[in-house]
């Protein structure tokens, strides 16, 4: 079985010491009674909280997905991805195939349009929750599920009308929203396009090879030479490009270094990046 690094372990940490710190985490989030961003709703669902808009976005549906499979908590993870299923899924019209990336905590959608990040955090969760528990019945056949949102990530012009893919098939690059001609730094994951490469439908596993190699590519065009800061969001040139604030550096910004760190902690085909 392959090992990772753990830096923690390397700095003299305890193994015990890490497993409370990360069960602890786990806990506060979803189930301390003043900090949880984690709520059930009914018999089957949950959602994630984003408490600063009082909303469920996809991001934080899957992100709360990716928890609930490394900690082992079918439980979680089957109730977050019916909520996403019963309230975010797209059943008609170009977004179909597609989650409205916010709904109100009552499921009501705020936004009918997607946000890729959370496709691609969707895909990765559900492939890992198929590798972990095995695919169940509908809409629990993690593999099938995931199969089919990369299906339409990348060929939504050809499977709905008006529809517009997530990926830019000229260079592969993610968009920042699929009508989009620019992109986001913090969306491109070449670590999770590696395992789409290996798990997606088999007609499509070149294409996501070559977006692993591309993503890798543009990260170096995207971040800064000497600070290794990222913009916000990014012309496909890597150029900063102001949006919806001052700002160059902000939420989105934050996740690339955990993002080069886990590609070069999984892969390690960058040592530049890495």
């Amino acid at each position: 079985m392959r090992t990772y690094p753990n830096l923690f372990l390397e700095l003299g940490i305890s193994q015990e010491e890490i497993d409370k710190k990360i069960n602890d985490t786990f806990e506060t989030m979803f189930f301390d009674p003043e900090e949880r961003i984690y709520f059930e709703m009914g018999d089957d669902m949950g959602y994630m909280l984003d408490t600063g808009n009082n909303d469920a976005r996809t991001e934080g549906m899957s992100y709360g997905m990716m928890m609930a499979v490394q900690m082992d908590r079918k439980d979680i993870f089957d109730r977050l991805w019916l909520f996403s299923k019963t309230y975010m899924y797209q059943k008609s019209g170009k977004y179909k195939g597609y989650f409205a990336w916010s709904v109100a905590p009552d499921g009501s959608k705020n936004a009918e349009g997607p946000a890729p990040d959370g496709e691609e955090y969707f895909a990765m969760a559900l492939f890992f929750a198929s590798e972990r528990w095995g695919d169940g019945e509908e809409p629990f056949n993690y593999s099938v599920q995931a199969r089919e949102i990369l299906r339409h990530c990348i060929h939504q012009d050809e499977l709905v009308e008006g529809g517009e893919p997530m990926w830019d098939n000229t260079n592969y690059y993610i968009k920042f929203v699929p009508e989009a001609d620019f992109t986001d730094p913090s969306y491109h994951l070449p670590h999770f396009y590696e395992i789409f490469a290996q798990r997606s439908d088999p007609q499509d596993r070149e294409f996501w090879k070559k977006a692993a190699e591309e993503s890798r590519k543009y990260l170096h065009l995207a971040c800064h030479p000497i600070t290794g800061m990222a913009p916000e969001y990014a012309e496909y040139d890597g150029t900063p490009k102001r949006l919806f604030r001052e700002a160059q550096f902000y939420s989105d910004s934050y996740r690339v270094a955990m993002n080069i760190g886990l590609d070069a902690a999984w892969f390690n085909k960058d040592e530049s990046l890495g």
